[in-house]
């Protein structure tokens, strides 16, 4: 359960851990013996982009229902020159105004149907957004929020799916290419992920396939793209890959631009226009 998702009961676990530590561990010999060990080979990771920063505002779903992101992933945004407005799908009845880009981020949804259902406002800025042609980002629990309905609750309604509980767990790495481009990634490019869910769906079968997964020995398509809008079970992470994340934050500057002044390709994306054209990567 992510730490986030119960945010008052991890604290309450970490501070009955500190406790035992302190009472039990001997923590100066335990430092000693840790500033001992040979340091590693190789430079030390780093967000630092190769290219110059590009100024954006990006919305980033947060809170106890959209709580898991790879921190590595915000750094190298921030790194590329985001600004990361997070908000609460739980609590906040609007997006942070004038983002480029969205990001759903994974998290267990289904736990908190009912308030995200109750939270009608959001829903409909989120369809909004998505109907805008600017990035959108879901992963896991962010692709259960676009469906229609999940377990019998509203969604936003971006997706004509529905997400379900199953009782039958997904989970592991996967070896993932892009099998249709977005504004941040070419077909073909692989990167790294991993799947955990709980929750199934059916209907999708709109726009085209996100993923060419593949996991012990079997590939399959998995995902969605309509436009700049990737939706998927996938996790991924983006640390071996920050041209991503440059490429995402200049594809939310460039969107925020845009919907300054209104152009006819933005025009069509809002009305469900080619999903071919206004998805690839200039």
């Amino acid at each position: 359960m992510p730490a986030g998702e119960r945010e008052g009961l991890a604290r309450v676990a970490l501070g009955a851990l500190a406790a035992a530590l302190a009472r039990y561990a001997d923590v100066p010999a335990i430092e000693r013996l840790a500033r001992s060990a040979p340091a590693l080979p190789g430079p030390a990771w780093t967000p630092a982009p190769r290219d110059a920063p590009t100024p954006a505002r990006i919305a980033i779903a947060r809170g106890p229902a959209c709580s898991f992101h790879y921190e590595e992933n915000l750094e190298l945004l921030a790194a590329a020159g985001a600004e990361l407005h997070a908000f609460d799908p739980l609590a906040d009845e609007a997006l942070p105004p004038g983002a480029g880009a969205l990001i759903l981020a994974g998290g267990f949804p289904e736990v908190f149907a009912a308030q995200l259902a109750a939270n009608a406002p959001l829903r409909a800025e989120i369809a909004a957004f998505a109907a805008s042609g600017r990035p959108l980002l879901a992963e896991c629990g962010g692709l259960l929020v676009l469906c229609r309905e999940l377990d019998g609750h509203e969604m936003c309604g971006v997706l004509p799916a529905r997400g379900f509980m199953s009782g039958r767990l997904t989970l592991g790495y996967r070896e993932a290419a892009a099998a249709t481009a977005t504004p941040w990634i070419d077909a073909g490019e692989r990167v790294r992920g991993h799947e955990f869910h709980y929750a199934q769906i059916d209907g999708l079968d709109a726009g085209a396939p996100a993923w060419s997964l593949t996991a012990r020995g079997r590939t399959r398509a998995e995902g969605v793209v309509l436009g700049a809008l990737q939706a998927s079970w996938l996790h991924t992470r983006w640390a071996a890959q920050p041209q991503l994340a440059q490429r995402f934050a200049g594809a939310a500057a460039a969107a925020a631009g845009a919907a300054a002044v209104p152009s006819r390709g933005h025009a069509m994306a809002a009305a469900g226009g080619s999903a071919a054209s206004s998805g690839a990567r200039s």
